[in-house]
């Protein structure tokens, strides 16, 4: 399957896909072994950030070379993609499906740039993604900007898009209070458009508040920030009861709870075949 049909079973089916960033090696391989062993498929994503630090085709090749050497289906897909030029990188580089982000800019400006990459992309056979409403990035406040059914319905008939990032009380990073998903909107747009559904914003949103959304339409989860967080507060509490030098002995030892942490991730989404 391609990323395209991976979506479209994922509608058919009621589950979703857990799309996961990584950011070196050590994420890679905890990505990798949690989907082997529950037996799931793995959406690996990169952002502008790591890209910039990995390399872009260091990072392809890891993600690539990963896929194969576990014996999983897995794609590769660029996370928020912020500007035409980094999407066309990503589309040679070879990714199998890449998000443009320009939900921060008026709605008409939103739908040209998301066209141009949707028949940018169009010889390529990639999935493409784009967001539409406010999902608070790191750092910003939460509220308002929620996407509404016929703004959603509008954008994708206009674009011509395979899959709609939402803003239905997400988050990108921690949350300061708890968060509630709007899932009567999102029973709405799911209505008003068969566009593939994504949640942005998922760590830290509890499993059956996610459960419900896919139930509502939602068949592609993002994952990072718990990601980050499970392998730095593991690192720190090695760092500080062993004075080994080793990177190559420390490191290792914060992958395991990045594992367990992302089998239950994939149990919860619905996509792996071990219970």
């Amino acid at each position: 399957m391609n990323v395209k049909e991976l979506l479209k079973k994922c509608q058919r089916d009621r589950t979703a896909v857990l799309a996961t960033n990584f950011y070196n090696f050590e994420t890679l391989t905890a990505v990798m072994q949690a989907a082997q062993r529950m037996q799931a498929p793995v959406l690996l994503q990169l952002t502008r950030s790591s890209i910039d630090y990995m390399g872009l085709e260091q990072a392809v090749g890891m993600g690539r070379r990963a896929i194969a050497d576990y014996g999983v289906e897995g794609w590769i897909h660029l996370d928020h993609g912020g500007s035409v030029e980094l999407v066309e990188r990503c589309l040679d580089a070879g990714f199998d499906s890449v998000m443009i982000d320009a939900s921060e800019r008026p709605f008409d400006e939103n739908v040209s740039t998301t066209r141009r990459i949707v028949e940018l992309a169009r010889p390529y056979g990639v999935n493409v993604e784009a967001e539409l409403g406010y999902v608070a990035k790191l750092g910003q406040a939460q509220g308002g900007g929620f996407t509404t059914p016929e703004e959603a319905a509008r954008f994708v008939e206009a674009t011509g898009v395979d899959a709609l990032a939402v803003a239905i009380g997400s988050a990108h990073g921690f949350y300061k209070q708890a968060p509630r998903l709007d899932i009567e909107r999102l029973a709405q747009i799911h209505a008003a458009t068969d566009a593939a559904l994504v949640l942005h914003g998922s760590s830290g949103i509890p499993h059956d508040m996610v459960r419900e959304a896919i139930a509502n339409g939602i068949v592609k989860v993002n994952l990072a920030t718990e990601i980050k967080d499970n392998f730095m507060r593991a690192l720190k509490g090695v760092l500080l009861e062993s004075e080994e030098i080793d990177l190559r002995k420390v490191f290792p030892k914060a992958v395991a709870p990045v594992v367990e942490l992302l089998c239950e991730k994939y149990r919860m989404v619905g996509s792996s075949k071990v219970k």
